[in-house]
């Protein structure tokens, strides 16, 4: 009997070669397979997608042979595909679902099983649990057909997923602009599957992009990992000085995250862009419609919610929660604090590639800056500072929960505190309208300790009381 796969957020993660091996995934495409199977999918079409990792084509291929061993057409991608191309190239197919072979933005040592429905969204939580729960113990109750004769028979199909996709991009942004503003944009693509699509998509015109990090490299050189803040983006912002860029972008591993760094080499930190997308939207397009957020986001959403008479609803950590609240309110913007955001008209998937272009979209439009685009953000809803510190944990969980809900802290950071919410994690609220904000990553034994205020120079102090109401300090 093997061991037990448990899925986290999106789908399962393991190490390369350790517990994320061909026998695994193939458990998993499975357990996919047959969850599918028992919600009246039998015989349609599942798409499938990598990204740019050690073997993910590989790996893809073995979940492939798994999904028409099942009776289910493939559609697999003609190479690393981001996430939101493969996401909205299941509703492109009206297909079924969809399986991803990455591992986002984690270490280069990872590969990851994600699963999605045929809305390209994340499956919520119940979901998961089930598909969970249909995983055979061992490899050899799986359903197989070998991949060459399945591709013989069309159960398997390869695709190209680029211009469908282009063509819906066009539909939701008028790129010329951006083409023509002679703008000097850094992308750095952090080794990964946004290689390629910025220029593609803005070139034939005055404005010059420049690509880093752009080939396939899965050890992901001259940064920790391949999430985009720092300092795995530091080789970026000052790619962006060097050059006297007007900005950086950056795509994480699988594109479905973003990160921005203004003309002075400053990181725009996720909190900050997520308040900027939402800003753009509702005062440069006059877009109206319900702002769907993580509780470990920021509090300035709730200040614009209240500045344009949206609502603004709040979730669980992770997109299994935000995708079911997007389409249950048709949301005009969901988003968390890991730089993932996904907007109405698209499917409920993060994008990092539309985010991006929704930037560039802000600063050609209103002929600013990102610094001032910043102050122009902080001169409506107030400045607002943030941080996180990740620290790694001993003991049992449940041990480190019953001392944090004990703790009944009267101040954090100097500020009174002034409530509790226990979601997800547990949640500070503080008098100045910030938060701290302590949790249980899902998928490694990792406290983070997040806070937002108005006040920059309590940040420090916020988080240093954070990480000793969690016994971290």
């Amino acid at each position: 009997m093997s061991d037990k796969i448990h899925f986290g957020t999106d789908g399962w993660r393991g190490v390369i070669a350790e517990d994320y091996t061909f026998d695994n995934v193939r458990r998993c495409a499975q357990g996919f397979a047959t969850y599918m199977k028992n919600h009246g999918k039998q015989g349609e079409t599942i798409v499938i997608g990598y990204d740019k990792r050690f073997h993910s084509e590989n790996f893809a291929l073995a979940a492939a042979e798994i999904i028409a061993g099942n009776g289910m057409k493939v559609l697999l991608t003609d190479g690393a595909t981001p996430t939101p191309v493969i996401a909205y190239s299941v509703v492109h197919h009206h297909a079924a679902g969809a399986i991803n072979i990455t591992a986002s933005h984690n270490p280069p040592t990872d590969n990851g099983f994600k699963v999605r429905n045929e809305f390209g969204g994340a499956i919520d939580p119940e979901g998961l649990k089930e598909i969970e729960s249909l995983i055979p113990d061992d490899v050899s109750s799986v359903n197989r057909m070998n991949a060459a004769e399945a591709e013989e028979k069309g159960w398997i199909r390869r695709f190209d997923p680029a211009p469908d996709y282009i063509s819906h991009l066009e539909q939701l942004i008028d790129l010329e602009p951006i083409r023509q503003a002679g703008l000097k944009i850094v992308v750095d693509c952090m080794w990964g599957n946004g290689a390629g699509w910025f220029p593609r998509l803005l070139e034939g015109g005055k404005t010059q992009v420049v690509e880093i990090h752009n080939t396939r490299n899965p050890i992901f050189p001259e940064m920790k990992r391949p999430e985009p803040i720092p300092p795995n983006i530091d080789v970026g912002l000052r790619t962006t000085v060097d050059l006297g860029a007007d900005v950086l972008i950056v795509t994480d591993g699988d594109a479905d995250r973003v990160g921005v760094g203004d003309e002075n080499g400053r990181f725009v930190n996720q909190l900050q862009v997520y308040a900027l997308l939402a800003y753009y939207l509702l005062e440069v397009r006059g877009e109206r419609g319900a702002i769907v957020k993580t509780l470990s986001t920021t509090g300035m959403l709730e200040k614009l919610g209240k500045l344009y008479h949206v609502p603004v609803y709040e979730t669980g950590v992770g997109f299994k929660y935000v995708a079911p609240k997007m389409l249950e309110t048709n949301a005009m913007i969901g988003g968390e604090e890991s730089g993932g955001y996904a907007f109405r008209g698209n499917v409920p998937e993060r994008d990092g590639i539309l985010a991006g272009l929704f930037i560039l979209d802000m600063i050609v439009r209103l002929k600013r800056r990102p610094s001032e685009l910043l102050a122009l953000l902080f001169s409506k809803v107030g400045p607002h500072f943030y941080d996180r510190v990740d620290r790694s944990f001993t003991g049992e969980r449940s041990e480190r929960e019953r001392r944090i809900l004990s703790a009944h802290p009267a101040t954090i950071g100097g500020l009174k505190v002034t409530g509790l919410n226990t979601t997800d994690g547990f949640k500070f609220t503080l008098e100045d309208g910030g938060w701290l904000l302590i949790r249980f990553s899902g998928t490694e034994p990792i406290m983070r300790v997040y806070c937002e205020t108005t006040q920059e120079d309590r940040v420090a102090a916020i988080l240093a009381d954070g990480l000793k109401i969690a016994g971290l300090d």
